[in-house]
C-alpha cells in the first residue's frame, strides 16, 4: 500500500466536513441534551449515555467514509487506479484505514465532553476500554461502508447511509436504553453490530455483555464483511 496514496485519501476525507455534522456535532449535542434531561447527576447513567453517543459518532464516521467509494466508482476513479501500481488490496486497505481515521474525532471529543463537561469519572483502564475499545470496534463498520460503496451510486449513498445509520443506532440501543423498550427490541439489538460495539464500552462500567463475547461477535462481522468487500471488488474489477 502506498503511503502517499493513503496520506492523500486521509486529507481528502478530512476536508469533506459534512460528515462532521452527523458524526461529531449531533452525538455531542444529543449527549449534552440527554445528560441534562436524564442524567440526574448519576455517574453511571452519564457514562452510559456517553458510551452510546460515542458509539454512534464513531460507527457513523466509519460508515460514511467507506461509502464515499460509490462517488469514486461513478467518476471512474477506481478504473484509473487499476492502471497504476496500486494493488486492489492496497486500495481497500487504505479505504479501511481512512474510515478508522475519520472515526477519531468522535472517539476523542465525546468522552472529553463527558469528562470535563458532564463530570463522568472513570479510571484509566475504563477510559482506555471506552475509547480505544470502541474505536477498534468500528472496523466492521468501515468494511460495511466499503461494501455499500461497491454497490451503491453517488446519488443514492447519502440516503442509504443516512437511513442505515439511524436504524443501526435506534435498534442497537444507542439512543434509548433497551431496558425501557419491549423485550422484542433486545432480541433485535443482539443481531446488530452496533449493540455489540456499545457493549465493548458498557462492560468497562460493569454493565452489559461479557467483553470476550463482544469481541468474538464483532470479529465475526469483520471476517464476513471483509470477505464480501473483497469478493465484490474482484467482481467489479473483472467487469471493468
Amino acid at each position: 500500500m502506498s503511503t502517499g496514496y493513503l496520506s492523500l485519501e486521509i486529507k481528502r476525507a478530512l476536508r469533506a466536513g459534512k460528515f462532521l455534522v452527523f458524526t461529531v456535532a449531533l452525538p455531542l449535542l444529543m449527549f449534552v441534551f440527554l445528560a441534562s434531561v436524564e442524567g440526574d447527576g448519576d455517574t453511571g447513567k452519564l457514562a452510559g449515555l456517553m458510551i452510546g453517543m460515542t458509539t454512534w459518532g464513531t460507527f457513523a464516521a466509519a460508515l460514511f467514509a467507506g461509502a464515499r467509494v460509490a462517488v469514486e466508482r461513478d467518476a471512474g476513479w477506481q478504473r484509473q487506479l487499476r492502471l497504476t501500481p496500486l494493488s486492489g488490496g492496497g486500495y481497500l486497505t487504505a479505504k479501511g484505514i481512512v474510515g478508522m481515521v475519520v472515526a477519531l474525532p468522535a472517539i476523542i471529543l465525546v468522552p472529553l465532553v463527558g469528562a470535563f463537561g458532564e463530570g463522568v469519572r472513570l479510571d484509566p483502564g475504563q477510559w482506555a476500554q471506552v475509547t480505544i475499545g470502541i474505536w477498534l470496534a468500528a472496523i466492521p463498520f468501515a468494511l460495511l461502508g466499503l461494501l455499500l460503496g461497491q454497490y451503491g451510486t453517488a446519488d443514492s449513498m447519502q440516503s442509504i447511509t443516512g437511513v442505515l445509520m439511524m436504524v443501526l443506532a435506534m435498534f442497537g440501543g444507542l439512543w434509548v436504553p433497551l431496558t425501557a423498550l419491549p423485550a422484542v427490541f433486545s432480541g433485535i439489538a443482539k443481531v446488530l453490530p452496533t449493540y455489540w460495539m456499545s457493549q465493548v464500552g458498557n462492560t468497562a462500567i460493569g454493565s452489559g455483555e461479557n467483553l470476550l463475547t463482544c469481541v468474538l461477535v464483532l470479529a465475526a462481522w469483520t471476517v464476513v464483511l471483509g470477505a464480501l468487500v473483497v469478493r465484490r471488488y474482484r467482481l467489479d474489477s473483472a467487469r471493468n
